[in-house]
Formats: C-alpha cells, structure tokens, sequence
C-alpha cells in the first residue's frame, strides 16, 4: 500500500503555524490537518557578526545594541524565515533592538554580512563556519540547547548570556489527517530503524546534525512547543507575509 507524507522543514513549517499574525489566510491548519509520525533530526545554526563588530561574545553583542538602539543591522534571507525570527526571539529575550534587512535567500544576506552591509546573521552551520574559519566572520553562540560537533567550543546561547533560548532548523514527517494510527506507528519504526545505521548517523554528524527520531506523540508534544515559541516570536516583531 502506498501512502503520502511529507517531509517538512520545520522553520516553514512553524512560521506558517503563526497565523493569523504572520501568514493572513492559509487554506490548512497543520495540527489539524496533518498527523506527526517522527521527527528526525535538530540542527543549531550559529550567530556571527561581521569582524569589524566590537563584539566578542554574545554578552558584549547585547551591551552594544542596547548602547546604540536600531545601530546594528541583521540581515536575513526573507521576512518570515527562521533567520529573520530567530534574531527577533533574541531581541524579545535580550531586550534589544536592531534593524532587519531582508533579503532574496540566505547566501546573500550572508554575503553582505561579510562584506560589512550587516552586521549580524544567525544561519546555518554549513554554511557559514567556512566564512568563519576563513576569518571573514565571527561566530558567537550555536542556538541550539546543546553545543554542536562542529564547533565544539563555542557557547550556546543559553551559556553565552540568554538563558532558555533554543533554536534549530528540524525535518520531520507528518502523514495527511485521519491516516490510521496503526499506519503512523509502523512508519515511525521503520524511520527509527534506518536512523540507527551508522551510515545514516554519520551522513547527519557531518553537518552538525543531531538524529531525534522519537514518537508521534512526542512529535506532537515539540510541535506544540515550537508552534507556540515562534507565535511569539512573530508578535513581537510584529511581521506579516502576505
């Protein structure tokens, strides 16, 4: 028997949770209308700031914002996207405000962060610890509750001055509503049983990832979590995507 899943990147998937106070109208409603199987995996991203930014932890990146209000410029590779409201989550928790500088996809607003146009950009591991690792970026904190394999010394967030910030990018697989749950368990062992070949777990290391691969109620439990996180992360930016 054949049956539809998605694979979802959890950044789209819970900015679109937000509504109605980021997406005005959306014809689905994820909960309701999609049924958690497993997640499969978290990944930090890490916050770097142009060198040239006086700033050498994430402690000091919070006194310069708040010495000099809306004078730091984060860019981000679109309205709505993780990193356009993960640095917003950081202003809510730190108490600081900085101008955000959209732009079309990630490498750009990365590359103008090298280039000094911005000054602060929270992506991905992958892409941004060879800017870092060339020099042309320093890197802060990971934004994960854990540090990451790929740059183990550097702090969380958490450790690094904002306590209970924890922010990944995740995929994980949702089957349409009203699959049976029979179906839905079956398909979470066999994902659970390939997360477990080392070559799976290697493929994932590589790029700082983490294997989940827990249960759908405990999906449904992070999902409730992450949906309600980046509900406030999107009210108090006050963003819209039409």
């Amino acid at each position: 028997m054949i049956h539809t899943l998605i694979c979802s990147i959890g950044g789209l998937m819970i900015v679109r949770d937000s509504t109605p106070s980021l997406y005005r109208s959306l014809p689905y409603d994820t909960r309701r209308d999609l049924v958690p199987v497993s997640l499969i995996n978290l990944v930090a991203d890490v916050l770097v700031v142009n060198p040239e930014v006086p700033a050498t932890s994430v402690r000091e990146l919070i006194d310069l914002a708040r010495r000099q209000p809306r004078g730091l410029i984060y860019a981000s590779a679109g309205n709505g996207t993780l990193n356009h409201l993960a640095p917003e989550l950081l202003k809510s928790m730190a108490g600081v405000d900085m101008v955000h500088v959209p732009y079309k996809g990630a490498l750009a607003a990365l590359n103008d962060v090298v280039a000094g146009r911005g000054q602060v950009y929270i992506g991905a591991l992958a892409s941004a610890v060879p800017q870092v690792k060339a020099g042309k970026l320093r890197a802060l904190a990971v934004t994960g509750a854990r540090r990451s394999a790929v740059l183990p010394d550097l702090p969380t967030m958490a450790e690094a001055g904002v306590p209970g910030y924890d922010v990944n990018a995740w995929y994980g697989l949702l089957a349409p509503g009203g699959t049976p749950a029979g179906v839905v368990d079956r398909i979470q062992r066999d994902v659970a049983r390939i997360g477990r070949e080392p070559a799976f777990e290697r493929m994932l290391a590589a790029d700082g990832n983490e294997p989940v691969l827990g249960t759908p109620a405990e999906f449904a439990t992070f999902l409730d979590r992450e949906i309600g996180k980046w509900r406030r992360a999107v009210l108090d930016a006050g963003a819209v995507v039409d």
